[in-house]
């Protein structure tokens, strides 16, 4: 899934304005202008799209971090996973939003894309273990939908 398009939608599931956003890529560390956010957030087809890089991403997502539990100072920030998959972005999203496994099957039955809990806890398995499975575009869309209407109500 293109990174513009995750953003995109957690823009709309936190309901945040383009400062906010920037504010929240600030918590971990990375200066962002509006005009490059604003270019980031248009669709493919639009104008002036700019292609959101994993660097980006991944202090974004650290950023979601920070702005929904809070930074603890007394620990070291933890190194940048490149690339950003979407197996690493549903793990932060989890993190961030602060989802037990009985959420995330709540969340995917919302959408209605039951998963079981074998499938699940293999999204978020170590790359190279041997039940890892990759995370698809559609389930990251189901996902970031079902998050959405949890959110949002």
């Amino acid at each position: 899934m293109l990174n513009n398009d995750v953003l995109r939608s957690l823009r709309y599931t936190l309901d945040v304005n383009d400062v906010q956003m920037t504010e929240i890529i600030q918590l971990s560390g990375k200066e962002v202008e509006l005009e490059t956010l604003d270019a980031l957030l248009k669709k493919e087809d639009e104008e002036g799209f700019v292609a959101c890089d994993d660097e980006l991403m991944a202090h974004f997502l650290d950023g979601l971090v920070y702005f929904k539990r809070g930074k603890d100072e007394s620990r070291p920030a933890q190194p940048f996973e490149l690339p950003v998959t979407n197996n690493m972005v549903l793990k932060k999203l989890r993190v961030a939003f602060e989802l037990k496994e009985d959420d995330m099957h709540a969340i995917m039955q919302s959408v209605d894309c039951p998963v079981s809990k074998p499938e699940m806890s293999a999204l978020f398995r170590k790359f190279g273990h041997s039940n890892y499975r990759t995370c698809g575009d559609q389930f990251l869309r189901n996902f970031l939908k079902g998050l959405t209407l949890r959110v949002r109500g």
